[in-house]
C-alpha cells in the first residue's frame, strides 16, 4: 500500500469521526429540548369544597320571539296595482284598505251584463203575458227565465271580482315588507305585503328531556328579553314538544304579551327563568363531571392525589348537576387544570 493510500484512509477515518461525535452531539441538544412529562411532578389544579345545599336555584334557558301571526297578503284575483296604501313599517287594523287592483274592466262587463239582464227581465215579463194567452209554448218562456238566472249569476260573480280588488288587512299588525309597487302586475298567489302581528308572540326554547316535565300546558313562567332585561315578561306554554330533535332536546312554545309600545321584536333572543328547590342535595358545577352522562366521573382530592370517583347524576339544572350518590359532604373535588391530569396524580390545590 502506498503512502497515498494511507493517508487517504486516514483522512476518512478522521472525517467518519467528525460526523459521529457531532450527530452524538445533536441528539444531546435534541433531548435536552423536548419535555419529559414527570409524572411525579405535582400538577396545579382548582378545587372546591363539596357541602349540602337548600336552596331556591334559579336558571335560563335561551330561545327567541317569534310573530304570534304572520301573513303573506296576496290577491285572489289578477289585476294591475293602481293604489297601495300603506308602507314598510306602517301599522295597521284589521280591515283595513291595503291594496287596490284596476276594476275597469271588470266594471264595463257589470254595465254590459245590466244592460242585458234589464231586457231579459223585459222578455220574461212579455213571455209571461203571451203564455197566459196561450200565444206562445211555455217551454219558450222557461228559456228566457234560464237566460236572465244565468246572467244574474255570472252578474254576481263581477261584483264578487269587483269587491276582490279591494284587499283589506286580516288582522292588526305591522307592514313588515312591501313587496309590490304601483303599475305591477298581481296574480293570484303572488306575494305583494307581509303582514305580521307582535302584540303577542311566541317565544320557543329547547330543553332536556329530563327537564321536559318542569313544564305545564296554561301555565304561567317568567321570561326576559336580552335587549330589555329590565322588561318583566310572562310566557303561558302552549305548547311542549312531543318529538326530541338530534340533540334530544324538546321544543317548549309559550304566549307572551308584548309591551303596549311593541318593544320586544320578532327575531330577539331571550331567556325562560326556571327556579327550583334544591333540599340537602349536594350540587356541583357540570364542567367539573368527567365522561359521558351515561359513566360520569369526578376528581376527588385524597392525600394530595387526585382520584376518579364515580357519580351519578340526579338532575341537571342549568350548568350545574345534583349528585345522587358518589360524593358527600366535605369531599374536595377538582373544578380545573384538567390538562394532563390522570387517575392517581399528585396535585397542588388552589380555588377559583
Amino acid at each position: 500500500m502506498t503512502m497515498k493510500n494511507i493517508i487517504s484512509i486516514l483522512i476518512l477515518i478522521a472525517l467518519l469521526v467528525l460526523i459521529v461525535l457531532k450527530l452524538k452531539e445533536n441528539k444531546e441538544v435534541v433531548q435536552d429540548r423536548i419535555y419529559h412529562f414527570d409524572k411525579e411532578q405535582p400538577i396545579n389544579v382548582y378545587t372546591q369544597k363539596i357541602s349540602e345545599v337548600s336552596d331556591n336555584k334559579e336558571y335560563a334557558i335561551t330561545g327567541n320571539f317569534v310573530p304570534n301571526k304572520e301573513v303573506k297578503i296576496n290577491a285572489d284575483i289578477q289585476g294591475k296595482v293602481v293604489s297601495i296604501y300603506v308602507d314598510a313599517g306602517q301599522k295597521v287594523k284589521k280591515g283595513q284598505k291595503l291594496i287596490k287592483l284596476d276594476a275597469s274592466l271588470l266594471e264595463l262587463q257589470l254595465k254590459t251584463l245590466n244592460v242585458k239582464i234589464e231586457g231579459l227581465e223585459s222578455d220574461v215579463r212579455r213571455f209571461k203575458i203571451l203564455a197566459q194567452a196561450d200565444a206562445i209554448q211555455a217551454v219558450q218562456l222557461e228559456k228566457v227565465e234560464l237566460g236572465l238566472k244565468a246572467a244574474k249569476s255570472e252578474r254576481a260573480s263581477i261584483q264578487e271580482k269587483i269587491k276582490k280588488t279591494v284587499i283589506y288587512a286580516p288582522f292588526s299588525g305591522i307592514i313588515t315588507a312591501k313587496i309590490t309597487e304601483v303599475g305591477s302586475f298581481a296574480a293570484p298567489g303572488m306575494p305583494l305585503l307581509l303582514l305580521t302581528d307582535i302584540n303577542r308572540l311566541k317565544f320557543t326554547v329547547n330543553v332536556p328531556e329530563s327537564e321536559i316535565d318542569l313544564f305545564k300546558n296554561n301555565a304561567s313562567y317568567p321570561v326576559k328579553a336580552d335587549a330589555f332585561p329590565a322588561l318583566n315578561l310572562t310566557g303561558r306554554a302552549t305548547m311542549i314538544g312531543s318529538k326530541g330533535n338530534m340533540g334530544n332536546s324538546y321544543p317548549v312554545q309559550f304566549e307572551v304579551k308584548n309591551t303596549p309600545d311593541q318593544k320586544i321584536k320578532a327575531g330577539m333572543f331571550g331567556k325562560l327563568i326556571l327556579e327550583q328547590n334544591i333540599s340537602e342535595n349536594i350540587v356541583i358545577d357540570a364542567s367539573s363531571i368527567i365522561g359521558s352522562g351515561i359513566h360520569p366521573k369526578v376528581y376527588v382530592i385524597s392525600n394530595g392525589k387526585a382520584k376518579l370517583h364515580d357519580v351519578v347524576i340526579a338532575q341537571r339544572i342549568g350548568s350545574e348537576v345534583v349528585i345522587g350518590s358518589g360524593l358527600q359532604a366535605g369531599d374536595e373535588i377538582v373544578t380545573g387544570g384538567f390538562i394532563n391530569l390522570f387517575d392517581g396524580a399528585n396535585v397542588r390545590t388552589g380555588n377559583k
